[in-house]
């Protein structure tokens, strides 16, 4: 599941430190150019190789500026190198510059400002549902599963396949309910019962227009299973090495 949070979108405040002098417009300017799809290498202390790669850099904002440092908002794909995207805007001004400082505000659906928790309200709860058997703080500070993959294409799918799911099935058309508009084929996808309990993730086999014109075939190759067994009745019946629905 962590895979699902490190592969996402990212959102970082920078301290930049320009090495001269650059007036507001030019500074502007350039920073715009940096918007979108860009060519990074990553640098030298990296823990990959040092090939030139694209990443996307969907905003970067100035929220303030004195002097010589100027604090950056940065919203970018997983893998972007900040301080190398510093660096590359410093050699574009023409005076140079380096990251001075570095902050991640967020991480996929996951905010500083809306999810963040201290690790002494983690120990506070746990000691409060250990002690005293209540769980009033846990449920305040622990989100459920289902928040990290509130960024997925969502499929509902009927109770009669939940089980067939949990035991690592693929799913097929009849087995579901309702999906999200847009799915492509290869996408990733969360499956979910009609209460929203999270089942499993998948890759699209299918888009929506094909699962919403058919009435068999393999939608979704289930690709982790996050359900328990046994939680809901088994109403499907094994093949001889067969995993569908």
């Amino acid at each position: 599941m962590l895979s699902l949070i490190v592969h996402t979108m990212k959102e970082y405040v920078c301290v930049m430190q320009l090495h001269g002098d650059v007036d507001d417009a030019k500074l502007e300017s350039v920073i715009k150019k940096f918007t979108g799809k860009i060519y990074q290498r990553p640098p030298l202390r990296s823990s990959v190789k040092r090939t030139l790669r694209i990443r996307e850099i969907h905003y970067l904002t100035i929220l303030e500026r004195e002097g010589k440092l100027v604090l950056l908002k940065i919203g970018c794909e997983a893998g972007t190198y900040v301080r190398k995207l510093v660096h590359d805007i410093g050699l574009l001004l023409g005076v140079g510059a380096h990251m001075r400082e570095l902050r991640r505000t967020k991480a996929g659906p996951f905010r500083e400002d809306e999810t963040l928790v201290k690790l002494q309200d983690i120990a506070e709860a746990l000691y409060r549902w250990r002690e005293e058997d209540k769980d009033d703080l846990l449920r305040k500070v622990i989100a459920p599963m289902e928040r990290a993959v509130c960024h997925l294409p969502k499929i509902i799918i009927r109770d009669t396949a939940v089980d067939a799911i949990a035991h690592g099935a693929n799913l097929a058309v009849p087995g579901i309910l309702a999906l999200h508009e847009g799915i492509n084929v290869g996408d990733r996808v969360a499956i979910f019962t009609v209460k929203g309990e999270l089942v499993a993730l998948g890759k699209a086999n299918m888009n929506t227009e094909q699962v919403l014109e058919s009435n068999r075939g393999i939608a979704v190759k289930t690709t982790r299973v996050i359900m328990s067994t046994g939680i809901y009745p088994k109403v499907w019946k094994s093949k001889e090495g067969s995993k569908e629905i």
